[in-house]
């Protein structure tokens, strides 16, 4: 290890510290899963479940939700940065390859809770579905805030990441967009909840839209208006690297296996379809990983 290598182990470890006293800080705030009598009220895990379902009003959260959830998050954020720092300090110091992977995997799998999170938040919002099952994301989203993590992501997200790194190896037709079938094909080796969220959800519109979202990396109205174009001018299909030419904008087609590319994209569909939702124009109003995570709960209800 040279004296730059040993000067970067040093900054990482100070990280670790400065983590351990945020946990400390954190774990002061009242639990979100007891009963508390505070300036506004007596609060519980009842009442805060109920609050997450009836309060649905547009706009950003974030001063409704807990303190303990948002400083949560920005705790979540630094040590999932401060696990990713450690996976590239191993590689570089040449440590064994399989801890390097470890903490790459640690690093992901909470890049995944924090999008739970998002998807949580989203599902509770969805007054189509029946409210028992609202409940239970939400008690679920509360034993996220408590512990930062959750049971459920914890089998979803290696199913998520494969998707995700499968989708990489498709070379789906723009304008055609056969794609899908391709990603039928590799389903078929994967693990069985995926497969069967494929064959029975994918003959819905809003399932089928939000997968081709997912698979393209570009919105629903993109599509669309690429659809038009290439039957306009008679052109079947093209390559990924012609998308942006086409739709006269930048269009990030190429994103890697980064998690930050991963969670960047999602956050990109999960506020497209939002906005669909809110303003109820046509396109799916859930993203991928909302239909699938609701999927997952309702066979295990």
């Amino acid at each position: 290890m040279n004296d730059a290598d040993a000067e970067r182990v040093l900054i990482i470890k100070d990280r670790m510290k400065d983590l351990e006293h945020l946990a400390r800080a954190i774990a002061l705030f009242p639990s979100l899963l007891e009963q508390h009598d505070l300036p506004g009220g007596m609060r519980t895990p009842k009442t805060l479940v109920e609050m997450l379902i009836d309060n649905q009003e547009a706009g950003d959260r974030t001063l409704l939700l807990p303190s303990k959830a948002s400083l949560g998050k920005g705790f979540l954020i630094a040590k999932m940065h401060t696990f990713s720092s450690l996976s590239k300090q191993s590689t570089r110091i040449k440590a064994p390859a399989s801890l390097s992977e470890e903490l790459m995997t640690e690093a992901v799998t909470m890049m995944f809770s924090l999008l739970a999170e998002d998807v949580y938040l989203n599902l509770i919002a969805d007054k189509t579905l029946p409210r028992e099952i609202r409940r239970q994301w939400g008690y679920s989203l509360l034993m996220l805030w408590e512990y930062r993590t959750d049971d459920r992501i914890q089998v979803i997200a290696p199913i998520l990441n494969e998707v995700w790194t499968a989708r990489r190896k498709l070379a789906p037709a723009f304008g055609t967009m056969m794609g899908t079938s391709e990603l039928l094909l590799i389903s078929m080796q994967m693990d069985g909840q995926w497969l069967g969220f494929i064959k029975n959800k994918l003959c819905e519109p809003g399932v089928s839209q939000a997968m081709e979202e997912f698979l393209f990396g570009i919105s629903y109205e993109q599509i669309s208006q690429l659809r038009t174009i290439l039957r306009t001018k008679g052109i079947a299909a093209i390559g990924r690297d012609e998308v942006a030419d086409y739709l006269g904008t930048h269009i990030k087609t190429d994103a890697g296996l980064d998690y930050r590319d991963f969670y960047s994209l999602y956050t990109i569909r999960r506020d497209d379809a939002r906005e669909r939702a809110r303003m109820k124009l046509p396109g799916p109003h859930k993203t991928l990983e909302d239909y699938f995570i609701q999927f997952v709960t309702e066979q295990n209800v």
